[in-house]
């Protein structure tokens, strides 16, 4: 039995390249999960504020507004200590060391199954076969 879209771990993903959050979208829900969408980190505080079900924020770095991935993250973890976070770029390499704890950093472009293992791994989801 499939569960349904209100079983699945919900996972926030924040770019503000629409094509690239879209493939993330694909990449999320490959996993298993249900992707909702934010196109910078003010809307991210937004659906973070607003929904109580999100259980992994999957970020860019490097977005227009208030604050950078980085920022959002620091957030994330002070706000709302259980979810977990994957953080990304294609140019800020130095993110490793500056991400809250249990936070995973991944550089673009990224392997897409080390994202899904990583998704099973945060949303407790049983691992892809060969995985």
């Amino acid at each position: 039995m499939t569960p349904s879209k209100f079983d699945m771990p919900v996972v926030l993903i924040v770019e503000d390249e629409p094509l690239l959050r879209m493939m993330a979208a694909d990449i999320v829900e490959d996993a298993g999960c249900m992707a909702i969408e934010a196109s910078n980190a003010d809307e991210a505080i937004v659906l973070l504020e607003s929904r109580s079900d999100i259980r992994i924020v999957f970020t860019d770095i490097d977005m227009p507004g208030s604050m950078d991935g980085l920022k959002l993250a620091a957030a994330i973890r002070d706000r709302w200590p259980p979810v977990e976070i994957i953080v990304t770029s294609g140019v800020s390499m130095k993110a490793a060391d500056a991400l809250p704890d249990r936070a995973v950093f991944f550089p673009k472009p990224y392997d897409q199954r080390m994202i899904l293992a990583t998704l099973h791994r945060m949303a407790a989801l049983p691992g892809l076969p060969g995985l």
